[in-house]
């Protein structure tokens, strides 16, 4: 593990910053350890996850899938965040506990070719796994359920949509976010111990986001010019998206119009 100081340097975190997460670095490097050790067993689980799930795209509704386990520094970059955000519903958050806090240790990315897609692979979701809101978690240490073979939705499932999407989402399936700037279904899905979470975007968001992660966010989100670029890169793939279903809009009625013509 690289020092303290070279780690904020390199995740532009200020001394400032880290001290409000009221965590000490020695705790940091004990997760660390820990996570680095789990590594390879996570990364069978989440396999495992998109073998039985996923493998049939058609099935599930989607275009492609791609799993990842989290890097190490982004996890611990992740949890200064968190705790300096939201200290009261990250207390007690530990090395030997740190799974039930994070959410996304295992991720998934699964791509729709047009967003108005996202209904097929929600119902199929919900299908396989079950969806109570009596299970979704509230306090990430009490409502831990230990036993790994219980594979439940963990918590409402949501999207982020963009501006003018309101009409492609049904509220009473899904938790709808305003934020205007992207499109991104989340799902919380508790498998074989550990929560894995589902991402839904187009092609084009993804093309997007994967730029904006790499180059701005989290860590230059402060920078005027980066962002100003990562804006109309966004616009964009809006753009894009919108033309992709209008173009299946238009084939689907010139098919009707072939068929009464036939």
């Amino acid at each position: 593990m690289i020092g303290e100081k070279e780690f904020l340097r390199q995740y532009n975190i200020s001394e400032e910053e880290f001290l409000k997460a009221d965590i000490s670095w020695g705790l940091l490097e004990e997760i660390e350890r820990d996570y680095i050790a789990k590594e390879n067993h996570l990364r069978e689980i989440g396999k495992d996850f998109v073998d039985d799930y996923l493998y049939d795209i058609e099935r599930a509704g989607i275009h492609s899938y791609r799993y990842r386990v989290k890097d190490p520094g982004h996890l611990l970059e992740k949890i200064i965040r968190k705790k300096r955000e939201r200290p009261s519903q990250f207390t007690g958050l530990h090395s030997d506990n740190y799974h039930k806090y994070v959410t996304d240790l295992i991720g998934i990315r699964v791509f729709f070719l047009y967003r108005e897609d996202w209904i097929h692979f929600h119902k199929y979701i919900t299908s396989v796994f079950e969806n109570d809101p009596n299970q979704y978690v509230k306090d990430r240490m009490k409502d831990f359920d230990e036993d790994e073979t219980h594979f439940y939705i963990a918590e409402r499932p949501k999207v982020y949509r963009r501006t003018g999407d309101s009409r492609i989402y049904d509220e009473n399936l899904i938790e709808i976010r305003s934020d205007g700037i992207y499109r991104s279904l989340h799902y919380i899905i508790k498998y074989k111990g550990y929560y894995i979470e589902i991402q839904g975007r187009t092609l084009f968001e993804e093309g997007w986001s994967e730029i904006d992660h790499d180059i701005v966010y989290p860590y230059f989100k402060d920078d005027e010019m980066l962002t100003d670029f990562s804006t109309l890169l966004n616009r964009l793939s809006g753009m894009a998206d919108e033309m992709s279903s209008y173009f299946r809009r238009m084939r689907n009625i010139k098919e009707k119009i072939d068929k009464k013509k036939e």
